[in-house]
């Protein structure tokens, strides 16, 4: 496998009260392709905000962040929300489905952006994920887990290369988690690279091929 990302002496400071708080401090890390990895990690040790910057929702950092082969730490707002929709599915802790719109709607979003919007798709990930029944459904019509599992649906809409996953279970109880962690280790064999973050270090222990821990700014495998 080679690799998908790689992160050269990254660090994030912020400055608070006439201070700086360093997040994270000349972080290092490779990611192959199709690898299923998990970050793990007391809340406020910069988690989010690494996949924050590794899914170019963040350029205020140093270092150098190359996704795909393309150095993402100096490209153009404009092609850099292109390449983002193009190859990475975000899923995170509240699944943020639009209430007004039904599920098949709710995951064509990604492909109206585009300018690509076809149900016929949205009914095929539902079928694969066995999900059809509440195809044409509203939001609140639907469970917490099949919530958050259409956002994983709408997060593969645009056949992403990379998916990433902030505390993806974090909502939900044992049963519907484990559902939800059985989708990403489906959606990991078709190929595709997932980086999820998780306070449950058996989680990740459990579904990932590597466990890192990020604490004190930096973060290592375990």
């Amino acid at each position: 496998m080679n690799k998908i990302i790689e992160v050269k002496n990254l660090s994030k400071v912020y400055n608070q009260a006439h201070e700086q708080i360093i997040v994270l401090e000349n972080v290092n890390l490779e990611i192959k392709r199709g690898e299923f990895i998990s970050i793990v990690g007391p809340s406020g040790s910069g988690k989010t905000t690494f996949l924050n910057i590794i899914g170019l929702l963040d350029n205020m950092y140093s270092g150098t962040v190359s996704i795909c082969g393309e150095n993402i730490s100096f490209m153009e707002e404009q092609k850099k929300a292109f390449f983002r929709l193009k190859n990475i599915g975000f899923v995170f802790q509240f699944d943020s489905l639009l209430p007004e719109f039904n599920i098949i709607e709710n995951i064509e979003m990604p492909s109206k952006i585009l300018g690509k919007s076809n149900a016929k798709v949205a009914i095929e990930l539902l079928k694969r994920f066995n999900l059809e029944k509440i195809a044409d459904k509203m939001p609140l019509d639907i469970s917490g887990g099949e919530k958050q599992r259409i956002a994983i649906l709408r997060a593969l809409r645009n056949n992403p290369q990379i998916v990433i996953a902030d505390e993806p279970t974090g909502n939900l109880d044992k049963n519907n988690a484990k559902i939800v962690l059985d989708d990403f280790k489906k959606i990991n064999k078709m190929g595709i690279t997932i980086i999820m973050v998780t306070h449950n270090e058996e989680y990740a222990r459990n579904y990932s091929d590597t466990v890192y821990h990020l604490e004190s700014s930096n973060i290592k495998k375990i």
